[in-house]
């Protein structure tokens, strides 16, 4: 009987540690297949040292209630990219799209704020990202001037000087690699009014509710013209994309996303290998903390809008800010809940399918909907 119980402990001692060990084993497994995962992912990102290059003062952050401080991120978006490297700052290129995205301190609110290419501004004095030289200052600069003459920095010191308000991060966006992003999701929806024949661009979109992927998708956020019932460029076309942002970031929190192992992983591949990044948002950790900070406020509170403008008197082609935008930027800077005139017509990430029944809209809505190219 002893013998016997002797044998049965015996047996199972190796049994257990068999299991222990391959417990252990398969949970080392998944360990570093997610490490590898993560630095394969970080990997991806070209870091910017832009911050460096920036001369003279900088704002100061201004200190606010909350359990955290506002965070402001410059999200440029750019036609141009060289590569996997480390840099101090990006060649010469295009940035058609740049857009402010503040969170508010206590995380309860989230503004993206468009600013128009054709915006005359004070541009400060930069510095070339390849050689270093100086490029002077100059005033009623076209806002994307900036990027194409200085790169990141260059345009974030435009930035800090017209609104005051200084930037925490930044991030520039590739558009040949944005249009994989739309992929990974399996597609973008859009709704186009009526159908784009545009000989310019060379752009062709039909009319109707349906998803965009790839060439067509980089086609939707670069069509200015032959859209909408008249011809509101660039102005327009923010519109547009601020429309199809908030498509996108509806698509990329679904559940048909979020659930879908093999369909996140190809979006996150594609969305780091799209990106240049100041070096602590390059950290994957950074980047996941801020997208939970903004699915955490809610798509209802995540608004997309343009700054303030208006013609500018000697050139009806070009923008000068509007006396409200300096309101704004004051609001930023202290963290507050914006003025209902500041957001009036702003897109809703929450809003984002446009298959989905929209909130009912003045007529004064429904007609500059449809100058904008967007489905009322």
């Amino acid at each position: 009987m002893s013998y016997r119980g002797k044998h049965r402990r015996a047996v199972r001692h190796p049994v257990l540690r068999a299991v222990a060990a391959t417990t252990a084993m398969v949970l080392l497994a998944i360990a570093g297949t997610a490490f590898l995962a993560y630095r394969h992912l970080e990997g991806n990102i070209t870091v910017s040292n832009g911050f460096d290059d920036i001369l003279g003062d900088r704002p100061d952050e201004v200190d606010v209630e909350g359990p955290s401080k506002p965070l402001n991120v410059l999200i440029l978006g750019s036609d141009t990219r060289e590569g996997q490297r480390e840099v101090s700052g990006s060649s010469a290129g295009l940035s058609d799209t740049t857009i402010l995205l503040h969170l508010s301190a206590d995380r309860e609110r989230a503004y993206g704020v468009s600013i128009p290419r054709d915006l005359l501004v004070d541009r400060p004095e930069c510095t070339d990202p390849d050689d270093g030289s100086p490029i002077e200052g100059e005033e009623l600069a076209q806002w994307n001037d900036a990027f194409a003459l200085g790169g990141e920095a260059c345009t974030i010191a435009q930035f800090e000087e017209m609104a005051g308000l200084r930037v925490n991060h930044f991030v520039v966006v590739d558009f040949a690699g944005f249009k994989t992003m739309v992929d990974a999701l399996g597609g973008v929806p859009v709704c186009v009014p009526q159908e784009v024949n545009d000989p310019i661009g060379d752009i062709y979109l039909p009319a109707g509710t349906y998803k965009v992927t790839g060439n067509q998708a980089l086609d939707y956020v670069r069509v200015r013209h032959s859209i909408g019932t008249i011809d509101t460029g660039d102005i327009g076309r923010m519109k547009r994309q601020q429309a199809f942002l908030a498509s996108m970031v509806n698509t990329a929190v679904s559940a048909g996303t979020l659930f879908n192992p093999a369909k996140l992983w190809k979006f996150l591949n594609a969305a780091t290998q799209s990106l240049t990044a100041d070096p602590e948002l390059s950290k994957m950790g950074t980047l996941f903390d801020l997208a939970q900070d903004v699915r955490n406020i809610g798509l209802d509170k995540v608004q997309f809008f343009t700054v303030p403008f208006e013609p500018y008197e000697l050139d009806p082609n070009r923008l000068v800010p509007a006396p409200e935008a300096e309101r704004l930027w004051e609001q930023l800077r202290h963290d507050e809940p914006l003025r209902r005139n500041l957001t009036s017509g702003a897109t809703k990430a929450s809003e984002g399918d446009p298959s989905e029944p929209k909130k009912r809209r003045n007529p004064e809505q429904e007609a500059q909907a449809a100058r904008d190219g967007l489905c009322a």
